[in-house]
């Protein structure tokens, strides 16, 4: 299944990409993930606290032009892990008409359980999906329209464990 969702700042592309490369140095975007996936996965009724987003894996961000891209990588785990799927996206900011900056996220994931599972995501999971990469892109826009604040929220040393190959796995 393909997902994608895209916000507008109302900041230029410039200092919006020296931000988001604050934010990857700084693991708020690691913590932007796993906010949005324990509030999107909260819904889902009786599996919360089956399975949890434990590791983000993301590139350092490619510069083409005035456009940034940063590849990243969500995987549960747990109990359930296996009932979730492996999304792989792109993180693009890019410039707007008025030379502020957009910010999107296209990516890819296949539902677990074959044809069943296609045809659960199709009626009900997607939307939780998309929900999911809105409540992240709002929280990654939040903290790169306002840096001063995302610097200031406390983020547990443990849920932030970065290693060099940009492996965040989160304590059980």
């Amino acid at each position: 299944m393909f997902i994608a969702e895209q916000v507008g700042l109302e900041i230029s592309v410039a200092a919006a990409a020296a931000r988001l490369s604050n934010l990857i140095s700084d693991s708020i975007l690691i913590q932007a993930s796993h906010d949005a996936w324990n509030e999107g996965h909260a819904r889902i009724g009786p599996l919360p606290g089956l399975s949890k987003l434990v590791t983000v894996r993301y590139l350092e961000p490619a510069q083409q032009g005035t456009t940034t891209t940063v590849g990243l990588r969500w995987e549960a785990t747990g109990i359930a892990g296996r009932a979730f799927p492996i999304l792989d996206a792109n993180l693009t900011l890019m410039p707007d008409q008025q030379q502020a900056a957009i910010l999107s996220l296209h990516g890819t994931y296949r539902p677990p359980g074959g044809q069943i599972g296609a045809e659960l995501d199709r009626a009900v999971l997607h939307h939780l999906a998309q929900a999911t990469i809105r409540s992240f892109l709002t929280r990654v826009a939040d903290a790169i329209a306002h840096p001063a604040r995302s610097a200031s929220r406390d983020h547990p040393a443990d849920t932030l464990d970065i290693s060099p190959d940009r492996l965040a796995p989160e304590s059980p």
